[in-house]
């Protein structure tokens, strides 16, 4: 039949101060902040910062889970926003100021993703490097 179990009931030493195991977020009351959205071919990174620019919460499509090429997909991307946007809510942020960087599909649905949270965005800056004139060419081929 197995063993029998002995509870044992503790006077009140170390009662409720186990911590869960996962990722804490500090619970800071924010108005404003800028959303960094990063995105390539292959994956979208999403991390929300203070008006400082002091990272505080982050995320990207291979932290959800996706594997692959549907890392780089406008649903991933927008599953990002979508857990962004609940952490920031939660904060208290309202206004943001979002920059975006790459050329990958998941530039707009990201944002669209953070905003269907209930934040309102003020900006949308795009810094994505473009090269200008290049590195210098090749000489021409000796036959």
């Amino acid at each position: 039949m197995g063993k029998k179990r002995i509870v044992k009931k503790s006077g009140g030493e170390g009662e409720g101060k186990h911590r869960s195991k996962g990722k804490s977020i500090k619970k800071r009351r924010l108005d404003t902040g800028i959303l960094y959205v990063h995105s390539t071919y292959n994956n979208t990174k999403v991390a929300f910062a203070d008006s400082k620019g002091n990272i505080i919460t982050s995320s990207s499509s291979g932290s959800l889970g996706f594997k692959g090429a549907k890392k780089g997909t406008p649903f991933a991307a927008a599953k990002v926003g979508e857990v962004i946007g609940e952490q920031v809510y939660a904060m208290g942020a309202r206004e943001i100021k979002v920059t975006v960087k790459g050329v990958g599909a998941g530039r707009e649905s990201s944002i669209r993703g953070f905003m269907s949270k209930g934040l309102s965005i003020s900006e949308i800056e795009d810094v994505t490097p473009v090269p200008h004139n290049g590195p210098r060419p090749p000489k021409p081929r000796r036959v």
